[in-house]
């Protein structure tokens, strides 16, 4: 700070007509005076110092590590979409819908007709099975012989694509297939959460189900499927032995699950009704996967709000620390305040001098915030064998946040240093 000496005002009241006005440059204080005032302050109690901005550090890195992760994982909902939600059509059958009264949308052949459409890895048909109340329901031993264990498990009729199409991987045993269908054999695939409830821990002993009074051997046991997870918690039978034991489905209630190749879903829905019905169409409504670039842009949305949630409670309390920091500051430096003041230094001096130590302050923990988010983003990307993103806005922006943090928790402590009286001051 610049600050008229004694000597100099010696020399300009002796070179003045006694009773003349002596006139005293006004002090001024330069932004590197500022600056060096600063880190001056905040080296004095180096301690004090980082652990205040402690709290900037974990905000502004945990701002980097959120963006720098949202970016890098959207990448992989990309793949992942690709090779789940963007090979899938479902069509569903509207016939009663459009006539009331029309047959049966999907054709008996339904399976093969779409098969022969490219890009077509596995396609069938699929419905819930109607029970009667005075069926029984589900069981693992015939009826009466149990108190009714399993009584609301869900029963579906698929055919076999179908359930290849679902991609299920299977905890013991196998899937059914064309040759059961054809013959309408009386087999069954139960979800594991299924087996569990009825008892069927092993294939080994030759397991069977009950559903009402038609008894279904069990061949497989699902353990997890990629698509149509209501599988699950069901038990799955041909589709032609259900419709022999209870006849056909009700219209509305049936559905069909295509599983493609990538990037061939959409012409798939387009053609599907088609080929399964060219005399009527509009009878079949195919259901194609939703937009990936909506998919991502929502779970990256979603991911953003809830950790950016977090970085600015870590934030608002870098900034209560550097606010109590700096106002403890203010106190203890009253003496020094008042000196300053004594010698000419101006309030709006004292206001930038505090300003400076706390922009100071949060400027730091930004940088090592802004390193910190960025390491931890390097770091999971490679342990995944990721590619990591981050937006050089990013690392641009964190650090000026982190600086913004510490002048707007700066404010009111400079402001009161700027209050202090140089008299009152001098007197402590």
């Amino acid at each position: 700070m610049n600050l008229p000496r004694l000597p100099q005002l010696r020399r300009l009241v002796r070179g003045r007509p006694s009773g003349a006005a002596v006139r005293v440059e006004p002090s001024r204080f330069t932004a590197r005076d500022n600056v060096s005032e600063a880190f001056a302050g905040i080296l004095q109690r180096p301690a004090r110092s980082a652990l205040t901005a402690l709290g900037t550090v974990l905000g502004v890195g945990t701002f980097v590590a959120v963006l720098g992760l949202t970016a890098t994982t959207s990448s992989q909902i990309d793949a992942r979409f690709n090779l789940l939600t963007a090979t899938e059509v479902t069509i569903e059958d509207i016939a009663q819908e459009k006539n009331n009264f029309a047959g049966p949308g999907f054709p008996a052949d339904a399976d093969e007709r779409v098969g022969r459409l490219g890009g077509v890895q596995h396609a069938g048909v699929f419905y819930t099975v109607r029970l009667d109340d005075t069926d029984g329901g589900v069981r693992s031993a015939p009826v009466g012989g149990t108190t009714g264990e399993g009584d609301n498990t869900g029963v579906i009729a698929a055919s076999p694509g179908a359930l290849q199409a679902a991609a299920p991987t299977m905890a013991q045993g196998r899937l059914y297939d064309e040759y059961h269908s054809s013959t309408k054999q009386r087999v069954a695939v139960l979800g594991s959460s299924v087996a569990a409830r009825l008892g069927i821990t092993t294939l080994d002993t030759r397991p069977a189900v009950f559903i009402g009074s038609e008894p279904f051997a069990v061949i497989g046991i699902i353990n997890d499927v990629k698509r149509k997870s209501d599988l699950l918690l069901t038990v799955t039978i041909p589709r032609t032995t259900a419709e022999e034991i209870w006849g056909p489905p009700e219209s509305s209630g049936t559905t069909m699950l295509i599983a493609t190749d990538i990037g061939a879903a959409q012409q798939v829905a387009q053609l599907a009704p088609t080929a399964l019905r060219p005399d009527h169409p509009e009878y079949l409504k195919a259901v194609p996967p939703p937009d990936p670039r909506t998919l991502r842009s929502g779970v990256t949305s979603d991911l953003q709000q809830l950790f950016l949630i977090l970085a600015g409670i870590c934030l608002v309390i870098g900034a209560v620390g550097i606010a109590n920091t700096t106002l403890v500051a203010v106190l203890e430096r009253t003496g020094e305040i008042g000196l300053r003041r004594a010698l000419g230094a101006r309030g709006r001096h004292i206001t930038t001098q505090f300003l400076a130590e706390s922009g100071a302050l949060g400027a730091l923990g930004g940088l090592v915030g802004t390193s910190l988010g960025t390491l931890t983003v390097v770091s999971i990307a490679v342990i995944r064998d990721w590619t990591p993103v981050i937006h050089p806005a990013t690392v641009a922006t964190a650090p000026l946040l982190g600086l913004l943090t510490g002048v707007l928790a700066g404010l009111y402590p400079a402001w009161r240093a700027a209050r202090i009286e140089p008299a009152e001051a001098l007197r402590r």
